[in-house]
């Protein structure tokens, strides 16, 4: 068997990123240089052939993954799986903790101003983060990271693929200035009450106008904020 079949048979056959490492123990003619020169010959031969298949950078491996542009063919088949999308809040929890890892859940709400145990469960049940640590402050909080699964689902090779801050909808920025925003400041004293007077305080009988009640305004905390909308 030619070095070429060994590695597409090994990564047609995976459902998960194979490193260079993996693949080179199946043959003692590989080595891991070997491995990524069958790869670049492979790749180049995907695309001289126009095949709608190619291997991709994932999660620190090689994936033999269906090129972008037929997603939408894809879609349109019950039998074909389909990745699992997550809602807005769950992107902006995962997008908060990829970018600040580690940290807690109460820093998390910090951030977002609304509570998320809820979406850090399901993110949790998805295998996208894990709890990696414990905190110093009180109770040693558990501090929650990103897994190796989180880099397959964005399609990342690791996380230096991360967009710059800069280049993501504001989310984030926004959100942590308005917690810097929110620190309590030394409260101003109260204003002197008004002295006493003997004047007549006038017609009692007179007319007043009917107070005004002021309708509150009703927000949704966990609305979208921009980082995504997908469904869970």
């Amino acid at each position: 068997m030619r070095l070429t079949q060994i590695i597409e048979a090994l990564l047609f056959a995976s459902d998960s990123p194979l490193s260079a490492g993996d693949l080179s123990r199946v043959d003692e003619r590989l080595d891991e240089d070997t491995v990524e020169a069958v790869i670049q010959e492979l790749r180049a031969e995907y695309e001289l052939s126009e095949r709608s298949f190619q291997i991709y950078e994932v999660a620190g491996g090689y994936q033999l993954l269906t090129r972008p542009e037929f997603v939408t063919v894809l879609e349109r088949y019950e039998t074909v799986p389909q990745p699992s999308r997550l809602s807005a809040p769950a992107l902006e929890v995962l997008a908060i903790i990829a970018y600040r890892q580690p940290l807690g859940r109460a820093e998390i709400e910090d951030i977002r101003g609304v509570g998320s145990s809820g979406v850090l469960r399901t993110l949790q049940e998805r295998g996208l983060i894990e709890a990696v640590a414990r905190g110093e402050g009180l109770g040693r909080p558990l501090l929650y990271g990103t897994t190796q699964k989180f880099l397959e689902h964005m399609g990342f090779r690791s996380l230096e693929d991360l967009p710059r801050p800069d280049e993501l909808p504001v989310v984030l920025r926004e959100r942590t200035a308005a917690a810097v925003a929110a620190e309590p400041i030394a409260a101003e004293p109260a204003p002197a009450a008004p002295e006493a007077t003997t004047e007549p305080a006038g017609d009692a009988s007179a007319p007043t106008e009917p107070a005004v009640e002021e309708t509150p305004e009703v927000v949704d905390e966990d609305a979208p904020t921009g980082v995504g909308a997908e469904r869970d």
